[in-house]
């Protein structure tokens, strides 16, 4: 049964969870843990690091949870002796691992292992297995109050958060340091939540985007002043890249056309690398006819150099650089997409108070299904930031998206375009 006693929600055969436990004076609460999720009707499985054996055996959690507890990544334990079959690893285990779980949950997630997360190092069997796995995961933080408010701390949790690990905030109390502040490990109850939360969330998600191909635009064009020298804008590609990976998960196929950025390509999407608004206008219309749908997450150039020098520029007085348009990406493909073809913009805004308004008028020029609006000029939100706050306009009406990162932000977006394709299919059988 749930938190709240409630025995619907427990799984019809027992999934499995793999309970992560990393080096911290909380790592004995994960005993609660794995017995919390076995009355909750999961199978749990642990995985403990070096650092957590100092704070509780593993033979403790074997006890408990009726299985293995995997320490390490080898055959042989540090130090030598005995191999013993409860404890021990081998070196592709942890695909094994990775595979086989329905979700992974840290707990206590330490500042360490939050930093291995986030910078994909992998030098022990929990790290290895986290770079490994598709399953929902889930971080439940728990520390020194200094260390949970440092800024290195903060900016890996939420860039965790953004490529879609669910965080549990640590509570706030006297901590174990003698200190008082945020560091507690959540309550237990709040952890089987999460569990029951994210794979609910995957479950209903899963496979919903199976029947599309989704083409989408990512990052900011350049457009070229001499062979050093463009013209270009502060898109990092977060949200494009987002997008891609979201829809992935939930099962499309995915054409991703990218400007210039430093993201790492999501696992299994299609990928174009262009330069331009021409360039990228080009290979939209190239790959449209294998498109159901099309998100132009990108910050595309409306104007360019009419004319490109061919050496480079050199400082000899003011400058002038004649511009010309670009050509109108979304709104060729408004006119060139086929019947059942969802066209989904984006449009920055630095008028908070005309922002609704444009988007409306652009939405109508376009000829788009919806428009996803976000105010750049509100800092710590859009370009080159982790979190995205945004209106998603339709020809029905308007739906306000809140500060959330923008993984998040992403799967509201792609909950939005599956909203849209019911209701065009509904109006086809009306006919």
């Amino acid at each position: 049964m749930d938190r709240k006693g409630n025995p619907e929600r427990t799984p019809q055969s027992p999934r499995k969870v793999t309970v992560g436990v990393s080096g911290g004076i909380a790592a004995y609460r994960a005993l609660d843990l794995v017995r919390a999720l076995q009355q909750a009707g999961f199978d749990p499985h642990v995985v403990m690091t070096a650092a957590a054996e100092r704070f509780v055996t593993p033979l403790t959690f074997a006890a408990i949870s009726g299985h293995k507890v995997i320490t390490s990544l080898w055959a042989q334990p540090e130090g030598g002796g005995e191999a013993d079959s409860e404890t021990i690893g081998s070196a592709i285990e942890h695909i094994a691992e990775a595979q086989t779980t329905d979700l992974l949950i840290v707990a206590p997630a330490t500042a360490n292992t939050l930093a291995k997360f986030a910078h994909g190092i992998a030098d022990d069997f929990l790290s290895t297995m986290y770079l490994a796995t598709k399953a929902p995961v889930v971080l439940a933080p728990a520390m020194n109050v200094n260390m949970w408010e440092h800024p290195g701390t903060q900016a890996n949790v939420a860039l965790l958060r953004e490529r879609g690990a669910v965080i549990v905030p640590p509570g706030s109390g006297y901590l174990a340091c003698g200190m008082t502040g945020s560091g507690r490990l959540a309550d237990t109850v709040v952890l089987v939540d999460a569990v029951f939360e994210a794979l609910e969330s995957r479950q209903e998600r899963h496979g919903d985007l199976a029947s599309e191909t989704i083409l989408i635009t990512a990052g900011g064009t350049r457009e070229a002043i001499d062979p050093v020298r463009f013209l270009g804008n502060r898109s990092s590609g977060k949200m494009g890249y987002a997008l891609a990976a979201a829809a992935l998960a939930r099962g499309a196929k995915v054409v991703l056309v990218s400007a210039p950025t430093a993201l790492p390509v999501p696992n299994g999407c299609e990928v174009l690398r262009v330069d331009t608004a021409a360039q990228m206008h080009a290979a939209v219309l190239e790959h449209l006819p294998r498109a159901t749908a099309v998100i132009g997450a990108a910050a595309v150039s409306d104007f360019r150099p009419k004319a490109v020098a061919a050496e480079k520029l050199r400082r000899t007085g003011p400058l002038t650089i004649e511009l010309e348009p670009t050509a109108d990406i979304l709104a060729d493909v408004a006119a060139k997409r086929t019947a059942g073809t969802l066209l989904v913009a984006f449009a920055a805004e630095t008028d908070s108070n005309a922002a609704v308004g444009n988007g409306r008028v652009k939405l109508e020029r376009k000829g788009a299904d919806a428009i996803v609006i976000n105010d750049v000029s509100r800092p710590g939100i859009g370009f080159d930031s982790d979190t995205n706050a945004a209106t998603i306009l339709t020809r029905d009406g308007s739906r306000d998206l809140p500060v959330m990162t923008k993984a998040e932000m992403a799967e509201e977006i792609l909950d939005e375009m599956v909203s849209l394709r019911a209701n065009a299919e509904r109006l086809l059988h009306a006919i």
